[in-house]
């Protein structure tokens, strides 16, 4: 069995696509860099300590009424306190706890634009 030669290609020029460097950061950038990077990991860090919070407080009531069976039969002005404490109690704390998370997001916020300046 005969096989062809594979076919010859001719190369006309050795010059590849040329791909560029990225260009050197200025020193203004690396700081704005830094700076965000900074702003995001106390972001980051503001969300968790509220997901904890929120999760322990919202934990801490099964355990209650787990720990302390009479909580069960405790009455508030003839309502069940559980349920005031999770129908009512729960969504004005999360409010509360919304309101402080946002305002101390925008405190950081604020900290970044004082820092970075107009752009």
């Amino acid at each position: 069995m005969a096989t062809e030669p594979p076919q010859r290609v001719r190369v006309t020029s050795s010059r590849r696509g040329t791909v560029r460097p990225p260009a050197p950061s200025t020193d203004a950038e690396g700081r704005h860099t830094a700076y965000l990077s900074s702003l995001m990991r106390a972001q980051l860090l503001l969300s968790v300590r509220v997901l904890v919070v929120g999760t322990l407080a919202l934990g801490a009531l099964p355990a209650l009424f787990a720990l302390v069976p009479s909580t069960a039969d405790l009455r508030v002005a003839g309502i069940p306190f559980l349920w005031l404490a999770l129908g009512v109690v729960i969504y004005p704390a999360a409010a509360i706890v919304g309101r402080a998370y946002q305002r101390a997001a925008e405190r950081l916020e604020g900290q970044y634009r004082d820092l970075v300046g107009p752009r």
